[in-house]
């Protein structure tokens, strides 16, 4: 591991989610944005619609922030399970959304994404939950690279209902949770961005997270272009209303969304991986 990094700095190699970086984020998601752009072809490609009040209740959607691009779906858990996958019945993690998509447990997806930070071996960093069986406990040692960007924290899902606490307040609450994994940083935090987040760091790159807008309404993104820590935060708190967010990862960040035609191929292998299944 290297040596601990300023906020919003570019990663080492062999840091941020325990893999190889190689190319810029730009050339890594070369290929995902040539597919992107031929989706988004036609009239509408030029502007995507913000969200809005009239949005849907579930499903994914284009949004704009500050200028910059995403995609946003959200889920209402009266109407959408939210769980978590990492590998099939012989234990093989999946490693990619093709490969879960393909797969008996993929069945009935309405989205998936990549859940947090990993080792080399796809193992989860921190705590992972699955089906109420701990995988993986709580990690609260420091460290290098943004899973230890203090304060990380938990996205889980509990009761039927879903929240995102900082590590600390998980660790002293202790929801009995059927799903969580841990990540990090933090990206807003009781309505506040994260403190060592400035208002438009120098690292670019394509970043996904989740927010819970209440306890039955989840919401994920992904950025369709590289953005910073700060912008991202931002797209939560003041577009999305999210008082609590979590930043999951980024550069291998990818989406499947069925409704949108969208599959994206990870240039590396991805570790846990958070879905939506229709109830």
């Amino acid at each position: 591991m290297s040596t601990p990094l300023p906020p919003d700095e570019p990663m080492p190699p062999l840091t941020r989610s325990g893999l190889t970086q190689g190319r810029p984020p730009r050339n890594r998601h070369l290929a995902w944005c040539v597919a992107v752009a031929l989706l988004a072809s036609g009239p509408a490609a030029a502007a995507a619609p913000a969200a809005t009040a009239a949005s849907p209740p579930s499903g994914c959607r284009a949004a704009v922030h500050d200028g910059a691009r995403y995609t946003v779906c959200t889920f209402d858990l009266r109407r959408y399970a939210i769980r978590l996958f990492h590998a099939d019945r012989e234990g093989r993690p999946f490693g990619s959304l093709q490969q879960l998509v393909r797969a008996p447990e993929g069945a009935r997806l309405a989205m998936a994404m990549n859940a947090g930070m990993y080792h080399h071996d796809l193992s989860p960093v921190g705590l992972y939950v699955e089906d109420g069986q701990e995988r993986k406990a709580l990690n609260r040692s420091g460290g290098p690279g943004n899973f230890h960007m203090r304060p990380n924290g938990v996205f889980y899902v509990a009761g039927g209902q879903a929240g995102v606490l900082e590590t600390g307040a998980y660790a002293k609450r202790r929801p009995k949770a059927a799903f969580a994994t841990q990540s990090g940083p933090m990206l807003v935090i009781d309505g506040r961005l994260h403190p060592r987040f400035s208002e438009e760091g120098p690292s670019r790159k394509i970043r996904n997270g989740v927010g819970v807008q209440s306890g039955n309404q989840v919401v994920f993104a992904i950025s369709d272009e590289p953005v910073s820590f700060g912008a991202f935060a931002r797209l939560f708190r003041d577009q999305l209303g999210c008082r609590n967010a979590l930043f999951l990862d980024g550069s291998i960040s990818a989406l499947h969304a069925p409704d949108l035609g969208r599959t994206d191929i990870s240039f590396k292998p991805l570790g846990p991986i958070v879905a939506a299944v229709a109830r």
